[in-house]
């Protein structure tokens, strides 16, 4: 019996346990790894309803964790005229800031528990975390800092992390030629998020009240959790001598520790448009009316980022499409200094949106390619992100420094913080450039050549 037969034999079939046995010895070992050994059941099918049915969770499951984070621009404004008046606009940002961090900081774990086939566990606590943490946030008392940090920031962002990472990552079970796009349209309900959530939230609260409007988040994010849940699936895996907890082979595995290093980064001073894009607008006279639509606009102009580039990566390679996409959003940031206008405004949002959207929809993909033969894809991408969560834990702090300088006499000085910014993602764009050099130079592209 040839080994490559061996692999597609499940257990049950074999009515022999001494020849199962016999197969199992007999199968190679990936790479030496000393960490987890799952290989799927069925494999990526690259299509089928269950796939595209799990691609429509993922997208809802975008859609209530990265794209309600990113709607927080909304909570920092009405916590600093009204509801945490007493604190300073510093102290409610880092509200914020670790509700992102929290998405990100448990990945390692988060990641581990997805190989070790915990999926579903985690998708159905995730949903719960966040949804009770929202109708939490809707209880709390004005002026209490700790009440709203321990809602948002913790629980919701606890909440997140069991979400996002996994539903990531499950994507890569059912998809492997075509795996850039599927997650491209996953990933787009982080942009459609981005624009839905700031709308919603903002009529609400002037229309009824700060507690209403997040009740009805928290039902809005309810409902499409809880058909999320439904409809994402796992495949089952056949475990390889258990389950164990290592990054050895991650660690000298060169082309991803670079690409890790790349990814915090640009994870410096890549939000930077994200959190400052409005206070800029109105900064530079542009009235508060139609700066607000600025972040709707970048958050419009990376639906179409999150799809086209990743259209292509599977066909041209991620690595080939993140790469220019980094050196362009490098590019963009230091474009903004000359951005005075409305019309200027709204290309630079959309052209950022594009071309940052594409980055965050790809570096996935890029983990994916890094990890095929690891045995560890939840591990290695929890890891990814919880190395990133870090850098984004104190990019938007420092860029926030460097915009009141002492000396400046409270004006805000731009120059700094964008050049920062600007900077930081072009050793990104390096950083990915020499993990591509290497990746190829160990052979690793194999019949793929330089689309990679």
């Amino acid at each position: 019996m040839s080994v490559s037969h061996a692999e597609d034999i499940l257990p049950s079939r074999i009515k022999d346990i001494s020849e199962f046995n016999n197969i199992k010895s007999r199968r190679p070992q990936d790479l030496g790894s000393v960490g987890t050994q799952n290989t799927n059941v069925e494999g990526p099918t690259d299509g089928g309803l269950e796939a595209w049915l799990t691609i429509a969770g993922c997208f809802m499951v975008q859609f209530c964790t990265v794209g309600y984070s990113n709607a927080f621009g909304i909570y920092q404004d009405i916590y600093t005229r009204d509801f945490l008046a007493n604190k300073s606009p510093s102290d409610i940002s880092w509200i914020g800031s670790f509700q992102f961090f929290m998405q990100y900081a448990p990945g390692v774990f988060v990641g581990h528990a997805f190989d070790a086939g915990y999926f579903r566990h985690m998708i159905a606590l995730g949903s719960f975390l966040e949804v009770f943490s929202i109708f939490m946030l809707s209880l709390v008392r004005k002026g209490q800092y700790y009440q709203v940090f321990l809602a948002q920031a913790i629980g919701i962002g606890l909440g997140q992390a069991l979400l996002f990472i996994p539903s990531l990552t499950v994507i890569s079970q059912h998809f492997k030629k075509r795996r850039s796009f599927a997650i491209g349209i996953a990933v787009t309900g982080a942009s459609v998020g981005g624009i839905i959530w700031p709308i919603l939230l903002n009529r609400l609260v002037q229309k009824a009240s700060f507690a209403t409007a997040n009740r009805a988040a928290g039902a809005l994010a309810g409902a499409l959790l809880l058909l999320a849940n439904f409809l994402m699936k796992s495949l089952p895996v056949v475990s390889r001598g258990g389950v164990h907890f290592g990054m050895k082979n991650a660690f000298q595995d060169i082309p991803f520790m670079i690409s890790i290093g790349a990814a915090c980064m640009v994870a410096l001073g890549l939000f930077f448009p994200y959190f400052y894009i409005q206070l800029y607008a109105i900064d530079h006279g542009i009235t508060a009316r139609l700066a607000f639509y600025a972040l709707a606009l970048v958050n419009a102009g990376s639906v179409a980022g999150r799809l086209i580039p990743n259209f292509f990566a599977d066909r041209l390679g991620p690595y080939n499409m993140i790469i220019p996409c980094l050196f362009v959003t490098a590019a963009l940031l230091f474009v903004v200094l000359a951005v005075h206008s409305l019309v200027g405004l709204i290309i630079f949002s959309l052209f950022y949106g594009f071309t940052s959207g594409s980055y965050i929809s790809l570096i996935p993909s890029i983990i994916g390619l890094l990890s095929r033969q690891s045995g560890q894809p939840g591990l290695r991408m929890g890891f990814a992100f919880t190395s990133v969560g870090f850098w984004m834990l104190i990019g938007t702090p420092i860029e926030g420094a460097l915009l009141h300088p002492p000396g400046s006499n409270g004006s805000l000085v731009w120059l700094p913080c964008i050049i920062f910014s600007a900077i930081s993602v072009v050793c990104g764009a390096f950083g990915m450039l020499v993990s591509r050099v290497i990746f190829v130079r160990e052979g690793r592209n194999g019949h793929c050549g330089q689309l990679i």
